[in-house]
């Protein structure tokens, strides 16, 4: 029987949140700094930290014009993002895959093989590792860049552009889903896992890792980009609450089999020279204007959720789950 359903949507309507965005460099360093502040009233660090970050406001302060007026960031709808990204995306200083895959590939190797579907599947990563593990593969994602080098990369499995949350496949047809690194890119989690309880076989496995924003107090995480025609801008994400995910994946007939967060590991300050902020400003660039406070704000922060969902083979399933 073949995996794949009549024609799904066309996958080229992610929703992205069409607005202007004010970026300024000071902005960021003095959010910073109050965070930082905050953690030390909390009792994370000593009086000498607090005042040297008192010290390190007033001097960037005086400093404001050598970071320039800020930027007006446009955004880039994930496709032409990651576009643009595809040809270093596989880069090995990407911290966030080891720290994944640390807690998913061993889910992985305990599931017999069968028919797999890696939604978002990027550049393949994930089909690569279920290939491996003998699983009939079918990859999709919204960027014809990534999918040229997932194609490469794991010839012998199926791919085709389409959106997390309109999947050109059967129902009840699949066996494993992935969905890693890519659910930020939405605002509303509900269509990405009633469509993941569609295609899934009563029983069937969906793991899933997320994205935990870098801007702490604000549920918007935008993702500095440049689109192969070399625009610069963002890519729109959201950094989903942990009920947010039950919300949208319990209705729909999944269990939680296992949850996980991540932290990043403790940061020791940079040393290097400031650097230019660049246009838009790089958040990594700004580091070295305030290295104390971005080492205080940014280690141990919880940069990664986890979650391995079964949907219930004994949970009958609604229309709504079904079309």
């Amino acid at each position: 029987m073949s995996l794949h359903a009549p024609a799904a949507a066309s996958g080229d309507h992610p929703p992205y949140a069409a607005a202007v965005i004010h970026q300024h460099p000071l902005a960021y360093l003095l959010g910073l700094e109050g965070v930082a502040l905050m953690k030390a009233f909390a009792g994370e660090y000593d009086r000498e930290f607090t005042h040297a970050r008192f010290a390190e406001i007033r001097e960037l302060l005086d400093r404001a014009d050598e970071l320039g007026d800020g930027t007006d960031v446009r955004p880039l709808p994930p496709a032409q993002g990651y576009d643009g990204w595809a040809q270093s995306y596989d880069d090995p200083d990407n911290g966030y895959f080891a720290m994944d895959e640390s807690v998913l590939l061993p889910i992985l190797r305990r599931l017999p093989p069968g028919v797999a579907v890696d939604a978002a599947c990027g550049t393949g990563r994930y089909a690569a590792h279920l290939a491996a593990l003998r699983h009939q593969v079918h990859g999709f994602d919204v960027s014809p860049g990534m999918l040229s080098i997932a194609r490469a990369k794991v010839p012998q499995g199926s791919f085709a552009v389409a959106a997390m949350d309109a999947l050109p496949v059967a129902d009840a047809s699949v066996d494993i889903m992935i969905n890693a690194l890519a659910m930020t890119h939405v605002s509303d989690l509900v269509p990405v896992l009633a469509e993941a309880a569609r295609v899934l076989r009563p029983g069937g496995h969906l793991l899933v890792s997320d994205v935990r924003g870098y801007f702490i107090g604000s549920g918007l995480t935008p993702l500095g980009e440049e689109d192969p025609e070399g625009n610069v801008g963002y890519i729109p994400s959201w950094s989903h609450a942990t009920s947010a995910y039950l919300q949208a994946a319990l209705p729909h007939g999944f269990v939680v089999r296992a949850c996980g967060e991540l932290a990043a590991p403790p940061a020791e300050p940079d040393d290097r020279e400031d650097e230019p902020p660049g246009e838009p400003p790089s958040i990594w660039a700004l580091h070295t204007w305030a290295p104390v406070a971005a080492a205080a704000v940014m280690g141990d922060r919880t940069c990664l959720v986890l979650w391995h969902f079964q949907l219930d083979p004994a949970q009958p399933r609604s229309r709504s789950m079904t079309t």
